[in-house]
């Protein structure tokens, strides 16, 4: 793959209060999360999601690559650092709807993600 932008995600304290603001503020359709947590985004450019219990977050941007496993070790021989768990979850139903991702930081510290998409 191309290493493109492929989602989204907004991290915030309050996943209902955000739900409510950032639908009303752009007239995103908002659908339950994997697992029944947070929503996923439905927008025209690019899918989004949004996550509660993590105040003061930034937006994360996730990139696409054909094998999450490979890409992350590729992201450590370079002197980044990967995150611990696959944030879609682990579960094949999850995977194959959403495919997988890792949050990651490069060697100077800047966070984004990977994406490998189902």
């Amino acid at each position: 793959m191309d290493g493109g932008p492929t989602f989204f995600e907004l991290g915030v304290e309050d996943v209902e209060r955000a739900r409510v603001f950032f639908g009303e503020l752009f007239g995103w359709t908002l659908s339950p999360g994997p697992s029944g947590e947070g929503y996923t985004i439905g927008t025209s450019t690019l899918p989004g999601g949004l996550h509660g219990g993590d105040p003061g977050a930034g937006p994360y941007l996730f990139f696409a690559v054909d094998d999450i496993n490979a890409a992350t070790q590729r992201v450590r021989d370079l002197g980044g650092t990967v995150e611990g768990t696959d944030l879609g979850g682990e579960d094949a139903e999850t995977v194959a709807r959403f495919g997988r991702f890792k949050l990651c930081r490069d060697d100077q510290g800047t966070p984004f993600g990977l994406h490998e998409p189902p």
